[in-house]
């Protein structure tokens, strides 16, 4: 007879927040207690804690909460003995944390190149996709290279992002042409707006996004041609355009459609086009700038005549912008877009595969954020995260890791418990909750064993947690051990704009049990 191993009791308290108008991604922080009021599997000094996300840029704010001696965006006890071990290098300044699987660093990234040609560049988003525009597209360097000077501009912040479908584009929009009047030799942009409304359940947010991502990407882009820039608009995958699956639900996560590679030349010359891969792009920067492409980039120029001898170059990036299925079902087709349209009419343009094998994914799978912007900006294809997982997963490596065998090792010798904070999700960039469970089973001979839940809200269908939690359970009894002791949404635990407000909720939560206490 199967038990609830606190996946029943944390999936009644989602329903309840589900009544008072909470969705997965937003969810308040929820904490589970015993029969006396006790806040049950918090974190404590000495025990060990794994973070089993594994993208980078979502997962840094949290990781500083718990490992950083001189934390100062929230009060809270520093825990000196706690080992705290990561799925892949969040960021720099974890490289003496145990990382499970340390990065393959992207060898001489298009940035890199440009810098060493002498030349200056300009690199600008939103803070929703600014890691991307630098951390990724630089090939996993945290610091601008000599020459390069990175600009964020705030996403906003207090309210739910579809009530705001624009963001801080027009904000994202100005910086751009002030670097074109400042005669940048390479400006790289962000358009966030398709990813992050594409992400909600919003279809008028959608169709608002859309018109702001065409009306935005028309002035930027004519404004940079009329100061003598070539220019090119591309995406780093697919979203948006597609507002409902094939159940009729709205469609909130990637897609596997190509996107656009669009060329406006200063000079209206006769430019050809042909059809590529993501990392066809960054060859095609070299080519515009004259700089020789390097050994390391397997890639080719996009753009096959004609030669550009030296041309300052500007790359908008509409992230999440795919070409979709023309008819009720597509979002930038049913959006009034005529901007969009008549640069699609009058220049040359092709498509690129942005997912899968095209950028280092399993074969078939939706492209991501991450693996865009790493392919976009090293000129070859780079193998991501996710299949090196999955690949350690198939061939049983996995689960002979040695920063998870230490950690068991660790908290079975000392009597301490072992934390799981955990994706409920079973596809998402970010994770999957294959990651946990496989290191739970991992985990025999350990007494204590708790998984801290972060809920997804975007690659997961809404309101979906209940019965992922229903089956978290079921594996969980199948294995004998581990206990869902936690829950809080990833828009709060996985903040990536500085809003520590969210984060303290989430870190409380993991380790006072200050969330809505449920049993």
């Amino acid at each position: 007879m199967s038990t609830s191993r606190g996946g029943a009791e944390l999936a009644k308290a989602v329903e309840a927040a589900y009544a008072a108008g909470q969705t997965d991604y937003y969810l308040e922080p929820l904490a589970l207690e015993d029969a006396e009021g006790n806040p049950v599997g918090k974190v404590k000094d000495g025990d060990q804690v794994i973070f089993c996300c594994r993208r980078g840029e979502r997962e840094i704010e949290l990781t500083e909460a718990f490992v950083e001696e001189g934390f100062d965006q929230f009060d809270r006890t520093y825990m000196p003995n706690l080992d705290f071990s990561i799925m892949t290098m969040y960021h720099e300044k974890f490289k003496n944390l145990p990382i499970a699987f340390a990065p393959e660093k992207v060898v001489k990234p298009v940035a890199q190149i440009i810098s060493e040609a002498g030349l200056k560049q300009f690199h600008c988003s939103e803070s929703e996709k600014f890691a991307h525009v630098t951390f990724f597209f630089n090939g996993g360097e945290n610091e601008p290279f000599p020459g390069e000077v990175d600009t964020c501009v705030p996403s906003p912040k207090g309210i739910p992002f579809d009530q705001k479908p624009e963001l801080s584009l027009p904000e994202v929009a100005e910086k751009v042409k002030g670097a074109v009047e400042e005669n940048y030799d390479f400006i790289v942009t962000n358009f966030a707006n398709g990813d992050v409304i594409g992400h909600t359940s919003n279809s008028d947010a959608k169709l608002i996004a859309c018109e702001k991502i065409s009306y935005y990407v028309d002035q930027v882009a004519h404004f940079a041609k009329d100061h003598g820039y070539v220019v090119a608009i591309t995406a780093d995958h697919g979203n948006i355009e597609t507002l409902r699956d094939a159940k009729g639900k709205p469609h909130v996560a990637h897609t596997t459609n190509q996107v656009p590679f669009i060329v406006l030349d200063p000079e209206d010359r006769d430019v050809q086009v042909r059809d590529g891969v993501l990392c066809d792009v960054a060859p095609t920067i070299l080519s515009v700038l004259d700089i020789p492409q390097p050994a390391e980039m397997a890639g080719e120029s996009l753009i096959t005549t004609p030669d550009f001898h030296g041309k300052k170059m500007l790359l908008i990036i509409c992230d999440g912008w795919g070409y979709g299925s023309k008819d009720d079902n597509d979002a930038i087709f049913l959006a009034k877009t005529p901007e969009w349209d008549a640069l699609l009419e009058k220049y040359p343009n092709s498509r690129l595969c942005a997912w899968g094998e095209y950028v280092g994914l399993q074969s078939g799978k939706p492209g991501n954020s991450e693996a865009g912007h790493t392919n976009l900006g090293a000129g070859r294809v780079v193998p991501q995260d996710d299949v090196r997982m999955d690949n350690a997963i198939q061939d049983g490596s996995f689960m002979k890791n040695p920063v998870f065998l230490n950690a068991v090792e660790k908290a079975k010798k000392n009597g301490a418990a072992l934390h799981l904070i955990s994706y409920l999700t079973k596809k998402s960039s970010h994770g999957c909750i294959d990651y946990p469970l496989m290191i739970t089973e991992m985990a025999e001979g350990v007494e204590n064993v708790y998984l801290h839940i972060i809920f997804d809200g975007r690659s997961t269908e809404p309101g979906s947690a209940p019965a992922l939690l229903a089956e978290l359970d079921e594996n969980l009894n199948k294995l004998g051990r581990g206990q869902v002791v936690d829950g809080v949404g990833r828009g709060i635990a996985l903040d990536r704009d500085h809003d520590y407000e969210k984060v303290r909720k989430a870190y409380e939560n993991m380790v006072l049990g200050t969330g809505t206490r449920y049993r």
